[in-house]
């Protein structure tokens, strides 16, 4: 993924609100299916990390993000945005070249 791409998906994901939160369980095993299932039907989804979560946001959105095959467009404090590319027959969101 290239800045420009990046830079466009955070600005999608400025307005977006959380739809999932990771509180002191950490990652399960369900949240982990259910972002995946998420970015299978939205591309890109805003996760927020409780402040009873005494993992790091940032090794939380590695740990996601390899396990859902998806890309961290970032994290900024407790707040994590995923990406993941749609089929070709599913696309929403079209990133610049």
């Amino acid at each position: 993924m290239t800045s420009k791409q990046r830079a466009y998906l955070k600005g999608l994901a400025m307005t977006m609100e959380p739809i999932f939160q990771i509180g002191k369980n950490s990652l399960t095993p369900e949240n982990t299916a259910a972002i995946g299932e998420a970015l299978e039907a939205r591309e890109l989804i805003k996760i927020r990390v409780l402040q009873n979560c005494m993992d790091d946001p940032k090794e939380l959105a590695e740990l996601v993000s390899e396990r859902t095959r998806s890309q961290v467009v970032q994290v900024i404090g407790k707040k994590i945005v995923l990406y993941k590319e749609g089929r070709d027959d599913k696309k929403k969101i079209v990133l610049p070249k």
